[in-house]
């Protein structure tokens, strides 16, 4: 959960400033005292005089500035009601977290350059709009995570619901951490919820309180958008969440994010082979494979134990970094 969105008045702002130069050493406090005591004085006994050593607070309103909330948004093809009461304020709360989380918001674009090619190309083939891949971002952050609630992998299934999608978990497999599987998941779970609600703001509510959740809430409340339904905390944020990141991605530099294409992680290299009898030891098969135990649990985190136990008639599909 985002904890930072915070408000500062000027008051609050000069006061702390006023504490960081009170811890300054009597010396620094000094130097500021001279150098402001030339400035104020038009003095030009300053030139050539190496001042770089003295903290700057140049561009500290730039750095801080608010983002701008555009006039008009769309999610999925579907406009976002920006007259709305409470809509403006929600996505700009969204707008300033996402944009002042430097470091998540950084490991987001990186991440994506590694990810999102795989999953917009089965988004496609799923029949989804392309905007859903931000899902995954605000589930896990395109990490391999795990929630309090036991909610695993990019798309953050549970445990027991996985099954119902076509994901198996057990002690030794758990497809809620293969990618390409859970993304095709995530797909038939959104397109059930679009069915039954006819709104991919529904769909993407859905997809964080429960479709019964969302019933509940329309019937409960008597309106039919997301965009006016009184929700809980989480809720109420997960759409604009969504939202946010898109907006953020579509024009990065507007919001401060200047990234060098070297500076974003490649979509993995890898080979494909076929196993169909237990694997005892997938530490030594990696290396007979001429790989190693990290690479080969990196490429397939599905795979959970130490061992690989087989069924007649069965075989599975392994990824191995290239030789």
């Amino acid at each position: 959960m985002n904890r930072i969105d915070k408000s500062f008045s000027f008051r609050k702002h000069r006061s702390l400033r006023q504490t960081r130069l009170r811890k300054l050493s009597p010396f620094l406090a000094l130097i500021f005292l001279f150098v402001g005591l030339l400035a104020s004085n038009g003095s030009t006994h300053s030139e050539g005089l190496d001042l770089s050593f003295i903290p700057s607070t140049s561009g500290i309103i730039a750095q801080n500035n608010a983002p701008e909330v555009p006039d008009h948004g769309d999610l999925a093809g579907e406009l976002v009601p920006m007259e709305a009461f409470g809509v403006r304020d929600q996505f700009d709360r969204e707008l300033i977290v996402n944009t002042y989380r430097h470091s998540s918001t950084l490991l987001y674009f990186k991440r994506a350059a590694r990810w999102f090619p795989m999953i917009e190309r089965i988004l496609e083939e799923e029949g989804l709009p392309d905007d859903f891949k931000y899902l995954a971002i605000i589930e896990s952050g395109l990490s391999q995570v795990v929630s309090p609630a036991g909610a695993a992998g990019f798309w953050q299934f549970m445990k027991s619901t996985a099954p119902a999608y076509g994901l198996s978990v057990n002690d030794q497999i758990d497809e809620r951490y293969h990618v390409e599987k859970s993304t095709r998941a995530a797909c038939q779970y959104l397109l059930e919820a679009k069915e039954e609600f006819g709104s991919w703001a529904l769909a993407a509510a859905s997809y964080n309180m429960g479709r019964a959740g969302v019933k509940r809430a329309i019937e409960t409340q008597g309106v039919e958008s997301y965009w006016n339904l009184h929700l809980n905390e989480e809720t109420s944020r997960y759409v604009f969440r969504l939202l946010a990141i898109k907006t953020i991605f579509e024009d990065p530099e507007s919001f401060g994010f200047y990234i060098q294409p070297e500076a974003l992680y490649s979509e993995y290299s890898f080979r494909t082979i076929w196993r169909d009898a237990t694997i005892p030891d997938l530490a030594a098969f990696a290396l007979e494979e001429g790989s190693n135990l990290k690479a080969l649990k990196t490429l397939n985190p599905w795979l959970r134990s130490s061992r690989l136990n087989l069924a007649a008639g069965d075989s599975v599909a392994l990824k191995l970094p290239l030789p």
